[in-house]
């Protein structure tokens, strides 16, 4: 008989919590389309409110709504300055838009080797510091805060700067304030797949006022000087970049899913605490190492195997027990292959460049030469090959996490 008994819930975090109340607000919208546009005389937008918002939830200075998660993270690189001729550090385990954004304003991404947090490793980030490195984008992912007192350690010692791509993160916290906060600048995305969605969208955050305009030119490519509703100073000279300013529609579903996050956020931790405390003495395998659990967000269940050429009978025996567990190492999304191992970025590893001029690796400013393979990173591969994971969503509940943790137990005693 199956440990696993109980029907498991379908669903994720935000768009499974999209109720009357988004509808509503779109509606509202809709009904006043001559308030369609973010930029407005006469009272604060949708996109200012939802920015405001942020900016009071996380004690952040400054926030931008724009279309993308990738937006966010190219205002962030170009809030402070980075571009031709510069590197800019990311992990070997992220989505591949961290290592696009940074080809998008012209600069080369380094990789460098995760560890057991699934976060960037403070070790290898030192190592791959070249004269040419300007920045790091340390990834928070699957809602856990990466080992970010060493990471910003070692930023500090260089003079980088850092941002902290919390894509994945929306809500994680670290040593009691919200991730990014003490970094130089943060990103969100607030596409389908994350923690709060208005399906597609992303938030540029930082305290720098500077880097802050700049990172608001980089979003407009033509109406500078009003500054989207935020104050900015004339000391800044207007340039035109990529048009991905925030849409009035996205964020009025965004204002209400802001409100949302805390509840979806204490239930899924609770879930997660309630897992762990129900787990045996691991044998066969170890949690993932998290720096801080109380910021966790609590929705994903990493475990690291000690073996990986059990990968493959653990997932069998998980398939026998109804439990839900994947290898993390899976190409689901995208057929040729996960798009969030570094391994599988295609027009990264083969520096496919939009023109002939092989841009950014062959722009004359740039004096460095990063070479990329498949199995540059060895250690993040092994890792990610030995680790399984379940993910939660709002909907599950006491009685299946119950059911998850016997379940584990039992296939690791049986291993």
């Amino acid at each position: 008989m199956k440990t696993v008994q109980t029907p498991i819930p379908t669903g994720a975090m935000g768009w499974s919590a999209i109720g009357e109340e988004e509808i509503a607000a779109v509606t509202a919208l809709l009904k006043e389309p001559q308030n369609l546009f973010r930029v407005r005389e006469g009272g604060l937008s949708e996109c200012n409110k939802l920015e405001k918002a942020i900016c009071e939830k996380t004690g952040m200075a400054h926030s931008l709504f724009v279309s993308s998660g990738t937006g966010a993270l190219s205002c962030c690189l170009t809030g402070f300055e980075v571009g031709p001729g510069d590197e800019v550090i990311v992990p070997a385990y992220t989505f591949i838009a961290t290592a696009a954004a940074v080809i998008d304003i012209g600069a080369v991404p380094v990789i460098a080797e995760i560890d057991e947090s699934l976060g960037m490793c403070p070790i290898d980030l030192e190592k791959k510091i070249t004269p040419y490195t300007k920045a790091v984008i340390v990834v928070n992912m699957v809602g856990v805060p990466a080992r970010l007192d060493a990471l910003r350690a070692v930023c500090k010692k260089h003079n980088l700067v850092l941002i902290e791509d919390n894509c994945q993160a929306i809500g994680a916290t670290y040593k009691g304030k919200y991730c990014g906060v003490e970094s130089d600048a943060a990103a969100w995305s607030t596409n389908f797949f994350k923690v709060i969605t208005c399906g597609e969208g992303g938030v540029f955050m930082t305290n720098n006022p500077q880097a802050f305009q700049r990172g608001v030119y980089m979003s407009d490519n033509g109406l500078n000087s009003v500054g989207q509703g935020h104050p900015h100073s004339t000391d800044i000279k207007p340039f035109s970049r990529s048009g991905i300013r925030g849409n009035e529609i996205a964020a009025s579903v965004l204002n209400v899913q802001v409100g949302k996050l805390d509840s979806m956020l204490s239930h899924t931790r609770a879930l997660k605490k309630r897992l762990f405390s129900k787990l045996n003495t691991p044998i066969n395998y170890k949690p993932q190492y998290v720096d801080d659990p109380e910021g966790d967000c609590g929705f994903c269940i990493n475990l690291i195997l000690n073996d990986i050429n059990k990968v493959g009978d653990v997932i069998k025996m998980a398939e026998a027990e109804g439990l839900p567990l994947h290898r993390m190492y899976e190409a689901k999304l995208y057929a040729g292959g996960d798009l969030h191992i570094y391994s599988n970025w295609t027009p990264v590893m083969d520096k496919v460049s939009p023109t002939a001029a092989g841009y950014p690796w062959k722009d004359p400013a740039y004096k460095g030469n990063v070479e990329y393979s498949r199995d540059m990173c060895p250690n993040t591969l092994n890792i990610l090959g030995r680790t399984v994971r379940i993910l939660l969503n709002i909907n599950m509940t006491d009685v299946n996490i119950d059911e998850f943790a016997a379940a584990i137990n039992k296939i690791d005693s049986a291993l």
